[in-house]
């Protein structure tokens, strides 16, 4: 275990590097190609990248995305598809790399409106703070985490976006309860050993602002069940879906990517062995 500690720092900083070299999605703007697999959703993802060769190619996990409604028009660029689909494919290649889940290349988009989300058992989520949900999508959500699924959310930011985001989940969980998480919390070293926390902050960091639309207090929380299972993992007040997304442009700060991708990991890992 003392190994792993020491030489897992060292491979999450190669790994990075080589998705950095082999996918520098940014750059291909506009060569969008209409036979992507999610061709019909890309109007709608904030930074669509072009398909790797084996986006087809099955696997036995997929990073999930959660497309759901907002209160503005259903669904919008800048809800579900924020930093979507580029920091999905980004931080799918890290898991694929760290971990001996056979992740596949390319996300998994899940309609909140589909029965599909069963099939998934772990979904991503940015933007919630202005989610809505239909009386047959939170019994449909309700449903899902009855059944062991996982959702972690994140890209949120001060107290009016931390209620939206609340309201939706005690329309889904009525019965959860929200906590603060630490260091101490088996979550934190389901795969690495994360013993120090701060804020991951998104893009604009590069402007010298840590903080977005107010929210300058960083937040681990979680949405524990009935039966003291994590079932909702939450990134208050910070940005984990850039930190992924700019993880291979030089100028966005190692030190954020670094811990925004062990955090993933160790979400994933903590949702599919609890």
């Amino acid at each position: 275990m003392k190994f792993w500690r020491i030489v897992a720092p060292i491979l999450a900083i190669a790994a990075l590097a080589v998705v950095a070299t082999a996918a520098q999605f940014g750059r291909f703007r506009g060569e969008l190609n209409p036979n992507d697999r999610w061709a019909k959703y890309e109007s709608e993802m904030q930074d669509p990248v072009p398909d790797p060769p084996d986006a087809f190619v099955e696997g036995e996990f997929a990073v999930g995305r959660l497309r759901f409604h907002t209160g503005f028009d259903g669904f919008r660029r800048s809800g579900w598809g924020n930093d979507a689909n580029k920091a999905d494919r980004l931080f799918s290649g890290i898991l694929r790399r760290m971990t001996r889940l056979h992740v596949r290349s390319v996300e998994q988009i899940v309609d909140v409106d589909s029965d599909d989300i069963y099939n998934w058992p772990w979904l991503f989520a940015s933007h919630p703070g202005g989610w809505q949900f239909s009386d047959a999508e939170a019994v449909r959500m309700r449903n899902y985490f009855d059944r062991g699924g996982f959702l972690m959310v994140d890209d949120f930011h001060n107290e009016g976006e931390w209620a939206g985001f609340a309201a939706g989940i005690k329309r889904i969980i009525p019965n959860g309860r929200f906590v603060e998480l630490s260091t101490d919390d088996p979550i934190m070293h389901t795969v690495y050993e994360i013993n120090e926390l701060y804020q991951v902050s998104g893009y604009n960091i590069l402007y010298g602002e840590p903080a977005e639309r107010g929210g300058f207090v960083p937040h681990w929380r979680g949405v524990m069940d009935e039966k003291g299972r994590i079932v909702v993992a939450i990134d208050f007040n910070m940005d984990v879906g850039d930190s992924w997304e700019w993880a291979d442009y030089g100028p966005y700060p190692e030190k954020l990517s670094s811990l925004g991708m062990r955090m993933g990991v160790n979400y994933v890992i903590y949702a599919m062995t609890h």
